[in-house]
């Protein structure tokens, strides 16, 4: 399979689970899956107010803060403050997650994987570098500042790529950040 432009003009958002803040899904696998039935899930989520996050059963989370701020996430009792942009930060979706804003709204990238289906890694490129899927991994590039080149396609600023295991190495010039995410099938 070639690999997919995922433009940010064409995501549609949506409320979350819990319904205090909403979501703009970047992709999930698989396709047409939902918050419930996910292997993985990649969004983009605007957060307006404090308050808790979903609970996710069985999911691991990574979260990136894009724009604004930054938060502070209190995961299971204990407090971790998000302040620096693109330093992504793991965590249980199972945690009982409470969310106090550091200033005003922001925007964060989220990485969901289901621990019995897959699991992900997330890296931040701010040059030019080099997206290779290993077998049995997929990979998500998203731009979350600037612009990226790969080949002839150009990708504006929350423009994402998604290539398969199949694929060759594509290289991408990134004038910007480049959020890179590894997913891999848990067998």
């Amino acid at each position: 399979m070639a690999s997919q432009i995922l433009r940010a003009d064409e995501r549609t958002p949506a409320p979350w689970k819990n319904g205090g803040g909403i979501t703009t899904e970047v992709r999930a696998h698989p396709e047409g899956s939902t918050t419930e039935d996910f292997a993985w899930r990649i969004s983009l989520a605007d957060v307006a107010t404090a308050g808790p996050f979903s609970a996710f059963e069985g999911v691991d989370r990574i979260i990136t803060v894009v724009e604004g701020p930054g938060m502070a996430l209190t995961v299971d009792g204990t407090e971790h403050t998000i302040d620096t942009r693109y330093a992504p930060f793991p965590f249980s979706g199972d945690a009982t997650t409470d969310c106090r804003l550091l200033g005003g709204p922001l925007v964060d990238f989220n990485v969901m994987t289901r621990r019995t289906e897959a699991k992900a890694d997330v890296r931040i490129d701010r040059g030019p570098t080099v997206l290779e899927p290993a077998p049995g991994t997929r990979v998500l590039a998203i731009v979350l500042e600037g612009t990226a080149t790969l080949g002839t396609a150009r990708l504006n600023r929350l423009d994402a790529v998604l290539l398969q295991d199949d694929e060759d190495s594509v290289e991408v010039d990134v004038d910007g950040v480049l959020a890179v995410v590894s997913l891999t099938e848990v067998r």
